[in-house]
C-alpha cells in the first residue's frame, strides 16, 4: 500500500523527514507546506538537498490538503508558538487526516503531565475528524520509549530506570532553543525559559509518566533538579558567541518519586565543548543516548549517534525525522485518537539496501 504524505515545515527536522519520505517506497509525497514565502514555488528536492522531485512548496495550505492526504508530518516548532502548534494540529486532525508531529512534545503522554482541558481539544478534533495523531522524536521520544520499555524485558527486578542525553550542542544551529530557551550564552542569573518550575516537566514529564504506565509504576510526583556552569572564556558555537562567564554547560534531572526515592529518571547532560564539566556523565563516541537500568541484572545501553557528515547532531535531527516518516503506516492503520508509544506496534524502517 502506498500513502499520500504532506510535510508541514522545512526547517531543521523538517528538511530530514522531507528526504525520509521520498526516500521510504511506500510513501509518495503528496505536498510540502512552508510559511517562508520565499520558498513557495520552490521543488522539495531542493529545500532537501535532493534532485528534483515534482513537487512544489506552498503557503496554500487548504490546496495542499485538496489533493488527497492521508497523514502530514508536522515539525513546525511549538517551543515558541504553543497555541499556534495545538491548534495547527487540531485543524488538520478536523479535515479527516492522520498526524506524526515532533511536537508538543507533552502529546506524547499528556496524562497527569498537562491538565485536561490543554489535550481535550485535540482528542475532540481527532474524534469529530475519525483522525489520529502520534507525537514522537528521538527525546522525548524513542530513547526513552521504545528503548527503556525493551530492556525492562529481560530484568528480574527493577530498582530505577535512567534514561540520559549526553550531548555537545556546540554545531546544533538553532539559536532560539539554545539562547532564548535554554539560556546559554546567558548570565547564570537569569533564568531562561526551560528552568522556570514547571517547564521542564511539561517537557519531558511525558516520559516518566509514560515509563510509569508501562511499568505499572505509581509514582508519589515528578521532581525538577538541574545545575549550570559558566564559560571558562569566550568561544563561538555553530548559532553564536559565548561570551566567558555565561551559561555553557546545562545538566537536569526529572526523578519520578515513588515512596521517597527516584525511580524513573530522565537526565540531560548538554556541553557547548567537550572540556565543560568534567566530572558530569561522559558519551559513548561523540555523543549518545543512554538507558541505565538499576536492579537484577543490572544494565547499561549506549544509542551512539553520528550522521554520515561527522556530526552527531545531524543524526539527532535525522532519527527525529525518520521516528515520524517510519510511523506513518501504523498511525494510519490505528483507530483514531491521541496515540502513544504504548499504542503502536514496533515501527520498522524501510532503508534496508540490498543488491550491488
Amino acid at each position: 500500500m502506498t500513502y499520500r504524505v504532506a510535510l508541514w515545515g522545512t526547517g531543521n527536522v523538517g528538511r530530514h523527514a522531507l528526504a525520509g519520505i521520498v526516500a521510504r517506497p511506500d510513501l509518495e509525497l503528496a505536498g510540502v507546506w512552508t510559511s517562508t514565502p520565499a520558498k513557495a514555488g520552490r521543488d522539495a528536492g531542493e529545500l532537501c538537498g535532493l534532485p528534483p522531485v515534482g513537487v512544489a512548496a506552498s503557503t496554500d495550505e487548504a490546496e495542499i490538503l485538496a489533493r488527497g492526504v492521508d497523514c502530514v508530518v508536522y515539525t513546525c516548532m511549538a517551543d515558541v508558538r504553543l497555541q499556534e502548534a495545538l491548534d495547527d494540529l487540531a485543524r488538520l486532525l478536523r479535515t479527516g487526516v492522520d498526524v506524526v508531529s515532533a511536537s508538543p512534545v507533552f502529546l506524547q503522554f499528556p496524562d497527569q503531565v498537562i491538565p485536561d482541558a490543554m489535550s481535550a481539544p485535540i482528542r475532540a478534533a481527532a474524534a469529530e475528524g475519525g483522525a489520529s495523531l502520534f507525537v514522537n522524536g528521538i527525546d522525548p521520544g524513542f530513547a526513552n520509549d521504545v528503548l527503556p520499555i525493551a530492556l525492562s524485558g529481560i530484568s528480574e527486578r527493577i530498582d530505577q530506570i535512567r534514561c540520559m542525553e549526553i550531548l555537545n550542542y556546540a554545531t546544533y544551529d538553532q539559536a532560539t532553543v539554545l539562547f532564548d530557551i535554554m539560556g546559554f550564552g546567558r548570565p547564570l542569573d537569569e533564568t531562561p525559559m526551560l528552568l522556570l518550575p514547571g517547564v521542564l516537566t511539561m517537557g519531558w514529564g511525558s516520559v516518566v509518566r509514560q515509563l510509569a504506565a508501562a511499568l505499572a509504576v505509581d509514582l508519589d510526583g515528578i521532581e525538577e533538579h538541574h545545575v549550570r556552569l559558566p564559560a571558562p572564556e569566550t568561544f563561538g558555537i555553530a548559532s553564536g558567541t559565548i561570551e566567558k562567564g555565561t551559561a555553557a554547560a546545562l545538566r537536569f534531572e526529572l526523578r519520578g518519586m515513588s515512596g521517597g526515592r527516584p525511580v524513573i529518571v530522565l537526565e540531560h547532560v548538554t556541553r557547548l565543548r567537550d572540556d565543560l564539566a568534567p566530572d558530569w556523565p561522559r558519551p559513548s563516541g561523540q555523543g549518545c543516548y543512554r538507558v541505565e537500568l538499576t536492579g537484577e541484572p543490572n544494565y547499561t545501553l549506549d544509542l551512539r549517534l553520528l550522521g554520515s557528515d561527522g556530526d552527531h547532531n545531524t543524526a539527532g535531527l535525522k532519527a527525529t525525522a525518520m521516528r515520524l516518516v517510519n510511523a506513518v503506516p501504523a498511525v494510519v492503520a490505528s483507530p483514531p485518537g491521541l496515540l502513544t508509544a504504548l499504542d503502536l506496534p514496533l515501527i520498522p524502517g524501510r532503508g534496508l539496501v540490498t543488491g550491488t
